[in-house]
């Protein structure tokens, strides 16, 4: 049991410090050191309750520590995803081999840390959501006592409250003077745009009480904040994508209904007459990069395509369609679309024909009239041998490889024969009665183009804007307190401010000196009896 009566006569909640009726410490301590004035002396929930696990969980979450150590977990977490490109931006679909290859023993740490998708992993998530919550649990916990403690303010104060304030003065008043000192006070303190409350032989004025909400109004900015960056997880609210589009080429953009195409992309060259004389012998430099395409939404229903933009995307002029933005952030020439190849019958030393294979959608099979059938086999773009097995770092053919198989009735089992782009491997394929030569590589201009959305930047934005308000609040703005009474021939003066203790106490000797009651409330002065 634990006693919280106060000689007033008022029962208190368990772990309040000052009685809640007439502001006494209910712990006496040390009477010379100023009081405690955080959340008025009122209990908050996380120190009165400690016998569920929702308790628990609540205590957990409503401290400051926890909330910070969060914080600083997620700020070097973040700064470690930055290291190294993450997944959607590197130029494979195997991260678990291209970060090993790229960045040796570092870059395969990073990915088996979960580092190279950091930012759509479920711990990163739990991380904001965490932050969140401390956030929500540490506003309630502190702001509901401190609203029921400034709502229900009293005039008179115990004296002990008062003369324990860090500003605190008194100095002897006649009883035939207090009314007139009183009010004196009260006016010049109304003056200075104090809300002046007036009982019995006691004042209280106060201004500036909604500063105190300053910090909790950051909260919820803050909370607003994170809610916007986790809405990023809805499908369809945010894209951050690149996509590699060649002349010609139709593709569906991820996670939205719009494909693009590209009718044209090309590099435009500074002319001679354009370049300053001192660089006229240095290579042709690039004056723009311009992708000139066309954007069509799908019907649901349909399928059907329907045109809804054309416009033509340079760099830092994005292509823009209801919150849709196309930036053009790369540009590969002359790149490889498809090869043709001349197929040859050795044994009777005659050309059996041709075949074009599409770099990036290859046909499985290819029929010659004279009864030749080839297949691909295995098909490896951006060839590579890892452990001795052929393998691909990406899906751009920057150096194709094939294997095939050749079958025709002359032959009694189908035949296989390899091609890799820069490789003489005819002794490998000697033995075959058919041969393949490279005949003619087809080229075409590719333009990477950098897709966004972000539908959630308005929520973000908006809890910055809150947060910025509730800085300003708590920046500009201070709440201070006076409580004046008189008793048995003393005035008794006290004053709390939550900053700038110097222009309260200043603001206090010019109150008094127009009151004709000049006090001097100089830290360094003694207090007068």
């Amino acid at each position: 049991m634990v006693n919280t009566k106060c000689e007033c006569g008022h029962n208190n909640p368990v772990g309040t410090t000052l009685c809640e009726y007439c502001g006494k410490p209910l712990d006496e301590g040390n009477e010379d050191q100023p009081l405690e004035m955080r959340y008025e002396g009122k209990a908050r929930r996380s120190q009165t309750q400690n016998q569920t696990v929702l308790d628990w969980i609540w205590n957990f979450f409503s401290s400051v520590k926890v909330a910070i150590y969060l914080i600083v977990i997620t700020l070097v977490t973040s700064v470690l995803g930055t290291i190294l490109p993450q997944e959607r931006f590197i130029p494979s679909n195997r991260p678990e081999i291209y970060y090993a290859q790229e960045y040796g023993i570092w870059g395969e740490l990073f990915y088996r840390l979960g580092l190279s998708d950091m930012y759509n992993s479920w711990w990163y998530i739990a991380l904001l959501s965490m932050i969140g919550i401390s956030l929500v649990v540490c506003s309630l916990d502190r702001v509901v006592p401190l609203y029921k403690a400034l709502k229900n303010q009293r005039v008179i104060k115990n004296t002990t409250f008062i003369r324990r304030q860090r500003v605190s003065r008194s100095q002897p008043v006649p009883e035939e003077e207090k009314e007139a000192v009183l009010d004196r006070l009260a006016h010049t303190l109304s003056k200075k745009r104090y809300h002046v409350r007036r009982e019995e032989d006691s004042i209280l004025a106060e201004k500036g009480r909604f500063s105190r909400w300053g910090p909790y109004v950051n909260h919820i900015g803050l909370i607003i904040f994170l809610f916007g960056t986790l809405m990023r997880l809805i499908p369809g609210w945010y894209l951050d994508d690149l996509v590699f589009l060649q002349e010609g080429e139709t593709k569906k953009l991820p996670d939205v209904p719009y494909h693009v195409k590209n009718e044209r992309a090309f590099a435009e060259l500074y002319d001679e007459d354009e370049m300053p004389q001192q660089l006229d012998e240095m290579p042709a430099i690039v004056k723009k990069y311009e992708t000139r395409v066309t954007l069509y939404e799908e019907d649901p229903e349909t399928g059907e395509l329907r045109e809804v933009k054309r416009d033509s995307i340079l760099v830092n002029h994005p292509l823009k369609h209801e919150g849709l933005l196309l930036f053009q952030s790369g540009f590969e020439p002359n790149q490889a679309k498809s090869i043709t190849l001349s197929v040859e019958d050795r044994k009777q030393d005659q050309e059996l024909g041709t075949i074009q294979v599409d770099l990036y959608d290859p046909k499985t099979k290819y029929e010659l009239e004279n009864g030749v059938t080839i297949r691909i086999l295995n098909y490896f773009p951006d060839f590579v041998l890892e452990d001795n097995q052929p393998a691909t770092k990406s899906e751009i053919p920057n150096r194709p490889a094939f294997i095939f198989s050749v079958d025709s009735p002359d032959l009694d089992e189908p035949e296989k024969s390899w091609m890799i782009s820069g490789t003489n491997l005819d002794d490998v394929n000697e033995a075959n009665r058919y041969g393949m030569s490279l005949e003619e590589i087809e080229t075409v201009n590719t333009s990477v183009l950098m897709v966004r959305m972000d539908k959630s930047l308005p929520v973000i934005f908006f809890g910055l804007g809150i947060f910025m308000v509730g800085l300003s609040m708590g920046l500009f703005w201070f709440h201070r307190r006076v409580w004046i009474r008189w008793e048995e021939g003393n005035l008794l003066m006290g004053a709390h401010t939550n900053k700038n203790w110097f222009g309260l106490r200043k603001e206090l000797e010019q109150a008094t000196e127009k009151a004709d009651t000049p006090l001097n409330f100089s830290p360094e002065q003694p207090e007068q009896r």
